[in-house]
């Protein structure tokens, strides 16, 4: 009985321990992350705070930031979803050789990615033709900015839904089908409502990381700016005391912006499963 306390006693040290040095690992990395933002803010005066949130051009560019990223995260998930779907669900010959293509965009450099974007929508390509013949411009346009921002960032919307969808039981899907459901409808009523958490989270992240972009846009679309290419620019223009301010204000947006929708996302998802 004493050996047994014993061995238990010895378990729950060892567990105890280990769960400590998690923490303090786990510390080091949280730490790693705030310390830099934390320091950006206090050194950072309230008057150039002021300063730059009363800048129009400052608001402008943080507004044509969260416009453009959301209507590139809305306008290309409609091609998403379904891809997911089928990624979930489907085999099909070079499955493999699409899943890396998709995961692409997260491999190479963004300022690469920016430059073959810029080879597809340049005057003479057949999209920057098209875009002509309609009456906008890809390039130095908002047309071209969410271009870039979906390029970098479709593969965690995609991703996201994949892993949702293939969350969902199969049984389902069969069973409405095998009690006369069409396909559009098994996907619309059975398999979107059980993935949407899914979903949501990786409209959320294709949104987030939509609006940190700066390398692709920045070679696609440098004017007008979104707030990471102000940002870059004020630097190299003006210094740090110029820019800290502008990226303490971003900061500070993005952070509310990725809360709230964060809120509203798990609202929704409670709200479908009472």
């Amino acid at each position: 009985m004493q050996d047994r306390l014993r061995s238990d006693s010895g378990r729950l040290h060892h567990a105890g321990l280990t769960t400590l040095i998690f923490s303090l690992l786990g510390g080091l990395i949280l730490l790693f992350v705030v310390a830099p933002l934390l320091g950006m803010v206090l050194h950072c005066p309230a008057e150039d705070l002021a300063k730059a949130a009363a800048d129009p051009a400052v608001t402008e560019s943080i507004w044509l930031t969260l416009w453009t990223s959301m209507a590139a995260t809305m306008i290309f998930a409609v091609s998403a979803v379904p891809l997911s779907y089928l990624l979930a669900r489907k085999q099909f010959p070079l499955k493999g050789i699409v899943t890396g293509i998709i995961d692409l965009p997260v491999v190479i450099p963004h300022s690469a990615a920016g430059i073959a974007l810029l080879g597809l929508i340049s005057r003479g390509s057949l999209l920057g033709d098209l875009s002509d013949n309609l009456g906008f411009h890809f390039i130095g346009g908002p047309a071209g900015i969410m271009l870039a921002m979906a390029y970098v960032s479709l593969p965690f919307l995609i991703n996201a839904a994949r892993d949702g969808f293939s969350a969902v039981p199969e049984r389902l899907e069969k069973a409405a089908l095998n009690l006369g459901a069409s396909p559009a409808r098994v996907f619309f009523t059975i398999s979107m409502p059980l993935a949407w958490r899914s979903i949501l989270s990786g409209m959320i992240l294709m949104f987030a990381r939509g609006m940190s972009e700066f390398g692709a846009v920045v070679i696609v679309t440098y004017h007008p700016m979104i707030t990471p290419v102000l940002i870059y620019e004020r630097f190299g223009a003006f210094g740090l005391r110029y820019a800290r301010p502008v990226s303490v204000i971003f900061v500070a947006v993005s952070l509310a912006v990725f809360v709230f929708l964060r809120f509203l996302g798990r609202k929704s998802v409670n709200a479908q499963s009472q």
